[in-house]
């Protein structure tokens, strides 16, 4: 079962059964199309059992409650953001998942290799190919997930490169201070006794273990103290991954020079996009924003759906989409939910079971 949490509502309207079936087929429509909806077409193609001048009537009383939009005076309506509202948070039954992208969800996930791909970045292209929207993607926080291994590579003097990689194919690069001067040698001797040490703890652990071990000598287990604080403090901008801004171009919202420049910016807003996907952990379940609830500057336009994934039962990170209001959100918040699900077990060990397309 998806669990589709509301946003905070914006004074929405009570609508009856007949007004809220009309502005379903109308939201229905305009997502398929792009095209507003008139009232003919919304007679002729869902059954609806009223006369056109009927649907008119509807459409002028949801235009008046500021549900729908009217470009221009002789054209059809278009959902606005309290539209798409009211019928994401009516969507209590959700399509299923496809058996094409179920099935291409669980076969990619299960290709992947822990410690060698990167499951992230990997999940986060699989998604925006099958959405067709960017996907964004933070990843888990390094001092709560196991390690398989860290190494530091020198870059320049005084700076490493700090490699740091999960047990499950989470990897993160970061580059740091070097703890005083580091020939070849001693590099080499510091990745070896970290490296002794380091399977199976997370980062907080082995930052516990260098502060209480006894047996070493000192500068060695300062220094392995020392480089292993500095990986964990990473900029906020190496924390999300942005995947598929291109897939997004392809789409009719984007022959808009104006539209293109507006969601550059958006991912160049990293720090937002992160606490965005920070409520979704706080808020359990899959998350919807659209609109105005995002608040990104130029946001208009622009959705979010995300939903968490875990590590070992406890919330690790979040994934999710980012693109026009115009989504099919009966599709996408499901396999938002469903990619998250797959890519937790993954997280755990758990390869997906290809019965279940």
């Amino acid at each position: 079962m998806i669990l589709v949490v509301p946003s905070s509502p914006l004074g929405q309207p009570e609508l009856t059964f007949r007004a809220r079936k009309i502005l379903y087929a109308v939201i229905s429509e305009y997502v398929a199309t792009g095209e507003p909806v008139g009232s003919r077409r919304i007679a002729k193609r869902y059954g609806i059992n009223l006369s056109p001048a009927t649907i008119r009537n509807v459409l002028a009383d949801l235009t008046d409650a500021g549900v729908l939009c009217q470009p221009h005076t002789s054209s059809g309506r278009i959902p606005s953001e309290r539209g798409f509202r009211l019928f994401v948070d009516g969507l209590t039954q959700m399509r299923d998942v496809t058996t094409d992208d179920r099935t291409a969800v669980l076969e990619r996930m299960r290709e992947l290799r822990p410690g060698i791909d990167d499951l992230v970045r990997e999940a986060g292209r699989l998604l925006a190919t099958l959405a067709g929207v960017a996907a964004v993607v933070t990843r888990p926080r390094a001092d709560t997930a196991p390690l398989s291994q860290i190494r530091f590579m020198a870059l320049k003097p005084g700076e490493l490169l700090a490699v740091v990689i999960g047990e499950r194919g989470t990897i993160q690069n970061r580059v740091i201070t070097a703890p005083g001067s580091l020939d070849r040698s001693a590099l080499e001797r510091l990745n070896n006794y970290i490296e002794a040490n380091v399977a199976g703890r997370t980062l907080a652990e082995l930052r516990e273990f260098f502060a209480t071990e006894v047996d070493t000598e000192r500068e060695l287990r300062d220094r392995a103290k020392q480089v292993v604080e500095a990986a964990t403090e990473g900029d906020v901008t190496t924390q999300i991954v942005i995947e598929g801004r291109s897939v997004l171009f392809d789409r009719p919202e984007f022959t808009d020079a104006d539209k293109i420049r507006q969601y550059l910016r958006t991912f160049d807003e990293k720090e937002r996009l992160v606490d965005l996907l920070d409520q979704t952990i706080a808020a359990g379940g899959v998350h919807v924003l659209i609109g105005s609830e995002t608040e990104l500057d130029q946001s208009s336009d622009i959705s979010v759906i995300s939903a968490n994934y875990k590590l070992n039962g406890v919330n690790a990170g979040t994934l999710g989409i980012i693109g026009p209001t115009r989504m099919d959100y009966g599709k996408l918040v499901p396999l938002v939910g469903f990619t998250a699900q797959v890519m937790s077990d993954v997280l755990d060990g758990e390869p997906p079971d290809l019965d279940e397309c």
